[in-house]
């Protein structure tokens, strides 16, 4: 017996009405094994871009943010619209791409179902976290080694 509450039309005693598991007269037919392969290889092509979008909140988009602050500053001749359009750019391009992963993790799911998984969770935590553990660092890398920042708060420069 499942327990899953799409299955159990919910954690009630009894069952809401119209919530009613479907069952088949005969089962629906099955895809053939190449279209399971080309299923899964679409589910691993979805799950590239997301780790590529999901990368790009650590490089690219900052520095096209920068870049638009800087020639924003030098054409309005103001250093807070230059920094006032960095960040303004930079919140919606990373809400757009937080939008575009969660429509992406919700295909993949969708993807993985068709290749024959028992798919009923997103990957996007996951993906999120593995991003973060190489973006952080090499982050950090540039920051103190090729940005040309220094630390000088308690005599200690780089």
């Amino acid at each position: 017996m499942r327990t899953d509450p799409t299955d159990t039309g919910g954690l009630f005693v009894s069952r809401r009405p119209g919530t009613r598991p479907v069952h088949y007269r005969e089962p629906p037919p099955q895809p053939d094994g190449g279209r399971r392969a080309f299923d899964g290889a679409l589910a691993v092509a979805i799950l590239a871009l997301m780790v590529v979008v999901n990368l790009s909140f650590w490089g690219p988009l900052p520095l096209a943010c920068l870049w638009l602050g800087g020639r924003t500053q030098w054409w309005s001749d103001s250093v807070g619209v230059g920094i006032a359009v960095a960040f303004a750019v930079l919140g919606a391009g990373l809400l757009l791409g937080l939008m575009a992963l969660k429509r992406l993790d919700a295909a993949w799911v969708l993807v993985r179902r068709a290749s024959g998984h028992d798919q009923r969770d997103g990957v996007i935590g996951r993906i999120f976290m593995y991003c973060c553990m190489v973006g952080v660092p090499v982050f950090v890398v540039w920051l103190l080694g090729f940005s040309g920042a220094q630390l000088s708060g308690g005599g200690v420069s780089l």
